[in-house]
């Protein structure tokens, strides 16, 4: 495939559509423009619901001027994950990793694929962990995180050093930090939305309260790749033009990461 990008770096954001109960039309539309105000090369997206919304969120970019392909896999639920990437990016087929939902029909697997944007090539798991803030819900992602933590060290044991691992955690920084643990494997990732981000929230909630429940990491030999200080909450509400409980009610109730990446090869 001829690569059509010419700048050294890219664009790789990851957004919750808020896709609970469904995503009506009128919704899909500022979605639409919101991404189109984003304009990331590679859109790691959770909560897609149905299924078929991610290709009114192409059709609708299309129409703005801006060439996606997507990907996608259907969960056993109706949360589904999958990605958007722009055309002349290259990826492959995705795969759901076995085992990462704990084989309960609830929940929702890691979502794997390879992506190459210009010289640069990484695997990116996205993935949707289990809600709540009560014991057994830490638990339960303890278990999760166990699964695609053992699954991020046997791909640094076969040499893959390149690894971006986003999505909706539902973790919160200082608060889960077995959760933190075990989804880093053998301390293989940087949480660089722990360390390297400077607004503190990306879940809006009611009455004006948020936290930081969405997550954003990178292989401690990515961290090359990475253009530090990059990673910010993309304030598509201020973009849009409305206040944040009116962005919670009509487009969504998290916010998208976006971060930049050299896409030139190591060493130039």
């Amino acid at each position: 495939m001829n690569n059509t990008f010419q700048n050294s770096s890219a664009r790789v954001g990851a957004w919750n559509l808020g896709g609970y109960g469904g995503i009506p039309d009128e919704r899909i539309a500022k979605q639409v423009e919101g991404l189109t105000l984003m304009d990331a090369e590679v859109l790691a997206l959770v909560e897609v619901n149905p299924i078929e919304v991610i290709q009114k969120l192409q059709d609708g970019l299309a129409e703005n001027g801006l060439n996606y392909k997507h990907k996608i896999l259907k969960q056993n639920n109706d949360l589904n994950i999958g990605i958007l990437f722009k055309e002349g990016i290259e990826v492959g087929e995705p795969f759901l990793l076995e085992n990462s939902d704990l084989n309960l029909p609830e929940r929702r697997k890691a979502f794997v694929i390879e992506v190459k944007v210009g010289n640069f090539d990484f695997i990116m798991i996205i993935v949707h962990l289990k809600s709540g803030r009560g014991k057994g819900d830490q638990k339960l992602r303890d278990e999760q995180a166990k699964v695609i933590g053992e699954f991020i060290t046997k791909l640094r044991d076969e040499s893959r050093e390149d690894i971006l691992l986003v999505g909706d955690f539902n973790m919160i920084p200082g608060e889960d930090v077995s959760n933190f643990h075990h989804l880093g494997g053998d301390d293989l990732m940087n949480f660089i939305s722990s360390w390297d981000l400077q607004d503190r929230y990306s879940h809006i909630l009611e009455a004006g309260r948020a936290n930081l429940l969405d997550g954003f990491a990178i292989s401690r030999t990515f961290s090359t790749e990475y253009i530090r200080g990059s990673l910010r909450l993309f304030q598509m509400h201020w973009a849009m033009n409305m206040g944040r409980e009116r962005f919670r009610k009509t487009v969504s109730d998290h916010l998208p990461f976006v971060a930049n990446f050299r896409i030139t090869k190591r060493g130039e």
